[in-house]
């Protein structure tokens, strides 16, 4: 599970060697229009990032993966479900500005909410988006998850922000609260 493959993407468990590829990604203002404020600012913000996601890997054998094209070494964006205090799994991603737009968000989503289930199949998969994110928003509802919460965006610098927490199944009002806390 540390590599997989799908009919175009090539994804794998990030190393030090993805840091500059990830932290150029991270820190593409473009990709952070609905949450300036968490765009990347130095490489250190980018491996605790992915610390979090080895911790993942670490603990249960699943965590975000850094996606390449099938036809390319670039990186091209990062994605997967990273299992957050036992809870839930977390399922995230995000792509280069020219890789979006191409449905690679939804193949690379599949892949880790069928890897999810296999790994801890009781355990719910959740997404929490700000609701000014219409296409996460149409991706989760491709993958066929329901809308679980929506709320004020509590700690983020939008007093108006709303989050959405789309998920595979019923959720409860303990993993509502841990999703939509400030940290996540």
């Amino acid at each position: 599970m540390h590599q997989i493959h799908t009919a175009r993407l090539n994804a794998s468990m990030p190393s030090s060697a993805d840091l500059e590829e990830l932290f150029a990604l991270c820190s593409d203002e473009r990709l952070w229009a609905h949450r300036p404020s968490s765009r990347h600012q130095s490489p250190e913000q980018t491996k605790t990032m992915m610390d979090a996601w080895c911790n993942s890997w670490d603990e249960c054998g699943l965590g975000t993966w850094v996606i390449r094209a099938r036809e390319g070494e670039k990186l091209i964006g990062y994605g997967g479900c990273s299992l957050i205090g036992g809870s839930y799994w977390n399922l995230g991603y995000r792509f280069a500005v020219a890789s979006q737009g191409q449905g690679f968000a939804t193949e690379i989503a599949r892949a880790a909410v069928e890897r999810a289930r296999e790994k801890l199949p009781a355990v719910p998969v959740a997404a929490s988006i700000l609701e000014h994110n219409p296409a996460s928003s149409a991706v989760a509802q491709k993958l066929g998850f329901t809308l679980a919460y929506r709320g004020l965006d509590e700690g983020n610098p939008d007093p108006k922000a709303i989050r959405l927490i789309y998920a595979d199944r019923a959720l409860s009002f303990e993993q509502i609260a841990q999703i939509a806390a400030p940290s996540h």
